[in-house]
This record gives C-alpha cells, sequence and structure tokens, in this order.
C-alpha cells in the first residue's frame, strides 16, 4: 500500500525550528477525559533513599475487568502535563478513543529524589545495566497493580522516553525484554552513558531481542559536529544497528536542537506506529 506524505518544504535553518503540536494532542470536547491518580513510592530497594511521584492515567475505554496493557513514560509529570510539549494523558485519550491503540494505560514515573533533596535522574537513567527496569518490572508495575488489572506480556507493555529518558527506555528494554516489549526513545542521551555508547557494538554481536523501537533524532542535538559526544550521531549509529540487526524500527529525523519539541508532536504517530498490530506494514511518519 502506498502512503501519499503531502509536500512541506525543508526550513533553512536547522536550529530555529519549532513543530506545532496536531489535533490528537489537544483536549477534545467529544472525548472523554481519563483519569489520572497520583501514588507516592517510598525508599525503593533498587535505590534506596530515594522518593518519587507516580501517575497512573486510566483512560475511559480501558476494560478494569480484562488485563490492561501498559505505556510507562520516564519524567513522569513532565510528559503528563497536559500544558506541556508532550501532553501524554491527553493523547492517550484521544488515541484510545479513536481506537488507533488498544485501549491501554499510562504509568508516567518521576525521577528519584534523594533525601539531600537532588535529582537521582541521571544515575537511573543513564545507567548500562537492568537496575531501572528491575525497578519498574519488580516495584513500580506491581504497586499499579494493587488498584488495575496489568497484563504480564511484555508484547503488551511498552516504555517511553526523551534525552537521559530514551536511553533509559532503550536500557530497560534491552535489559528486560521479558517485562517490556516496545521502546519510544526522542533525542535519546546515548552519548552520556558511562562508559559510552555499548549499543552499536551489542546490537551487531548478539541475537535480536523480541523489541519494536522507535528513535527520533534531532540534526541540532547536543554535539551535532562533533567527533565525540556527539548525540545526533550516536542515535543514527543505534538506528543503524537496530536495520542492521533486523528489528522492527523506525527512526525519525527532524530539525532543531535538543527539546522535547519534535518528540512530543510526534507523540501520537508514534504510539499509532508501536501498538499497531502483528504484521501490518510499518507506514512513514509525517513529521
Amino acid at each position: 500500500m502506498t502512503t501519499d506524505v503531502p509536500y512541506r518544504s525543508l526550513p533553512v535553518d536547522q536550529g530555529d525550528v519549532h513543530y506545532l503540536p496536531g489535533p490528537d494532542s489537544s483536549r477534545r470536547d467529544d472525548v472523554p477525559a481519563g483519569a489520572t491518580t497520583r501514588l507516592e513510592l517510598q525508599g525503593a530497594s533498587s535505590f534506596p533513599g530515594t522518593r518519587r511521584s507516580i501517575w497512573v492515567h486510566v483512560p475511559q475505554a480501558v476494560d478494569p475487568n480484562a488485563p490492561a496493557r501498559v505505556m510507562v513514560f520516564n519524567d513522569g509529570w513532565w510528559y503528563l502535563d497536559p500544558d506541556g510539549d508532550v501532553r501524554g494523558g491527553v493523547v492517550l485519550d484521544n488515541l484510545v478513543h479513536q481506537g488507533a491503540i488498544p485501549p491501554l494505560i499510562g504509568v508516567f514515573v518521576d525521577p528519584g529524589i534523594r533525601e539531600d533533596g537532588e535529582k537521582n535522574r541521571n544515575r537511573e537513567y543513564d545507567a548500562f545495566d537492568a537496575r531501572y527496569a528491575d525497578f519498574l518490572a519488580e516495584e513500580v508495575l506491581p504497586a499499579v497493580g494493587e488498584h488495575h488489572l496489568l497484563s504480564q506480556r511484555a508484547a503488551d507493555r511498552g516504555i517511553c522516553g526523551g534525552s537521559s529518558g530514551g536511553n533509559a527506555a532503550f536500557t530497560a528494554a534491552w535489559s528486560r525484554p521479558d517485562r517490556f516489549g516496545r521502546v519510544i526513545a526522542f533525542n535519546a542521551s546515548f552519548a552520556q552513558m558511562p562508559g559510552g555508547n555499548p549499543y552499536p557494538a551489542l546490537l551487531a554481536s548478539e541475537p535480536p531481542r523480541p523489541l519494536r523501537i522507535l528513535l527520533q533524532a534531532a540534526h541540532r542535538d547536543l554535539g551535532w559536529n562533533e567527533r565525540t559526544g556527539n548525540w545526533f550521531a550516536e542515535n543514527l549509529r543505534v538506528a543503524a544497528a537496530l536495520a542492521e540487526a533486523g528489528y522492527d524500527m523506525r527512526l525519525v529525523v527532524g530539525d532543531g536542537g535538543h527539546s522535547a519539541n519534535h518528540g512530543g508532536v510526534l507523540l501520537p504517530d508514534a504510539l499509532r506506529w508501536l501498538w499497531r498490530p502483528a504484521g501490518q506494514p510499518s507506514t512513514v511518519l509525517p513529521h
């Protein structure tokens, strides 16, 4: 099937670009708003001495008596904020109401706050280990499961994040493909992982995991024209390695710098692609 993409002129300045959100990123009068609840998690065993907030967003069409699919969002409130760049809850309500994605519960997880008041974000998100994945799988989702019936299938669980939250999403699924089968990573900070970006070499040498992955990269991301610490180049290297390894993957490249703007605008179409039925072809995203 051919997909026609309308002509759009390319901006001359690749840095000063701002993408406008589409209709699925705004509240609609004909779409019932889902219910959002807040949980407080103290003293996680994976990250002792931290506390954090978790928001659980349930679109109205979710059947409370059936195991629900789950989409975890890193940087919780930043991705949930209905007036922010991403507007995750609004997007979920619109897409579930349309039937564009299956009914699913959004779990928006803030980074930990240490006892000294400092954020634990980079320690949690940039690390190349399974601790954050284990934390989500063994502590966060069971806590949500005390109030909602959740599917235990990896294919029914996705994770999304941007910047350090983007490589955290990738690492969570890489480390625990038995718990997470779908990934969205916007402007992932592979370039600042301690010890360097491990994924191009790992993807070339290890058997493929059962993952579906969407990456977004920005032409003018941090260090875009540097030989080292080049966030744009590291995202391209991961995307190329995924393609060469035969993954169900998609790369969307946009203009602009290191911000949540383009990823936020892409979220509705990224979720459509991520949750499309098995066997459905990977179609072109419009941005």
